[in-house]
């Protein structure tokens, strides 16, 4: 159908392959792009095939010259998708709940934590405000609720949100952190307080991590995320266009990526801005 990105766990028919789409970069076309659903549940199965419960295979389409098989198979519907013994699931809140009950192991990754849930539920609706607004009282309220995360996971001492092993919260929060380090810097120059120790220790471990690590974009793709959505907001066609309507787009407008940024070699954040050996020696 596409590019094929990744896979993980055995492939001798001892376990179930699980086949998730993903969105492509809207810069080359081919790697990950910077859907934030798509890595959650990326990260999701690749604990699983970590454990050789399942394996996985993760497949990227480019939503901007979608393949035919696509298109016929799958219509307007965008990713993430994920196919199961040719079940395919299509909508993220399926996705999540054919994760939890019918992928082997999927339920372990899913523990009940209401303290938790409500921090990550209205995270990323304040890093869409920093961006758009770009008034210090969004960035204020924003750097005030990581503040609570951090406080949490100071108050309960974990490597994860819950516990010392991962879970769904986990893959839900990362993402949206890595989105506010990357897009939150290029655009507002906002960044996470080097107090928030806890939080950056959290981050730490995650970068440690192939589930983060081979599901993250590139710094250039979550840029572009939102460089996009920016230019969706004004009010220009961002989506593949009859050419009549195509021609009504100024040039200067135009989606297509400048060769500089197709052939730049992307790059991955995750730095620390803090000492690594003091954030060991605390735990």
């Amino acid at each position: 159908m596409s590019d094929e990105i990744a896979e993980n766990g055995t492939a001798n028919g001892d376990v179930p392959e699980i086949e998730l789409i993903i969105k492509a970069s809207t810069i080359d076309g081919r790697r990950k792009g910077a859907c934030l659903f798509c890595q959650e549940y990326f990260m999701d199965l690749y604990l699983l095939a970590e454990l050789k419960t399942i394996s996985l295979k993760v497949t990227t389409v480019d939503m901007q010259k979608p393949p035919p098989d696509f298109r016929t198979n799958f219509e307007a519907t965008h990713p993430p998708i994920l196919i199961d013994n040719g079940l395919a699931i299509l909508e993220n809140e399926k996705i999540e709940r054919h994760i939890m009950k019918s992928v082997p192991g999927g339920h372990n990754l899913f523990v009940q934590d209401k303290e938790v849930a409500s921090l990550i539920e209205n995270l990323y609706s304040k890093l869409k405000l920093v961006l758009v607004r770009k008034d210090e009282q969004k960035s204020a309220a924003l750097r005030a609720h990581l503040a609570r995360i951090d406080g949490l996971l100071e108050r309960r001492g974990t490597r994860f949100l819950t516990g010392d092993t991962m879970c769904c919260f986990d893959c839900e929060l990362m993402p949206r952190l890595q989105h506010i380090r990357v897009a939150g810097k290029y655009f507002v120059d906002f960044e996470i307080p080097t107090s928030f120790r806890a939080l950056w220790r959290y981050m730490y471990h995650m970068y440690q991590l192939d589930a983060f690590t081979q599901s993250c974009p590139a710094d250039q793709d979550i840029i572009n995320h939102y460089k996009l959505q920016q230019l969706s907001a004004k009010g220009l066609v961002l989506t593949p266009t009859p050419t009549l309507q195509r021609k009504e787009i100024p040039t200067q407008t135009a989606l297509k990526m400048k060769k500089h940024e197709e052939l730049e070699t992307p790059t991955f954040t995750t730095s620390i801005p803090i000492d690594v050996s003091e954030l060991s020696n605390a735990e």
